[in-house]
This record gives C-alpha cells, structure tokens and sequence, in this order.
C-alpha cells in the first residue's frame, strides 16, 4: 500500500518520525505497522505538515 508524500514535513518532524519508528521495531512491531504510528504520533503532536507561524490555528482552541 502506497503511503502518503512525506515532502510537506519539516526535518525535524521526519526526524522524530524515524526515532519514533525505530522505538515501535524495539518492540516487535511490523514495518508498516511502526511507520504508521510513527507518522500518526507526528500529526497528533503537530497537526501533520509545514505550517506558518502568523496564520497558525492555535491547538488549545
């Protein structure tokens, strides 16, 4: 199954991803089943993607 493009993610976000990733095999996870967590964390903490700093939706709200 084709997974999404990764290019709109900051290098830190891909960072975090791949460590995030690399901790779910640890624990006997499948490939595709860690890179699934991985991403999905990554959006749940940033709200998935680049996004501007003056125009940014505030997450508390």
């Amino acid at each position: 199954m084709p997974r999404g493009d990764k290019s709109a993610y900051t290098d830190k976000q891909k960072r975090q991803a791949a460590h995030i990733e690399s901790s779910e095999r640890k624990e006997s996870r499948s490939q595709e089943d860690a890179e699934r967590i991985a991403w999905a964390t990554v959006n749940k903490q940033d709200g998935g993607g680049k996004q501007s700093g003056s125009g940014r939706k505030d997450a508390k709200h």
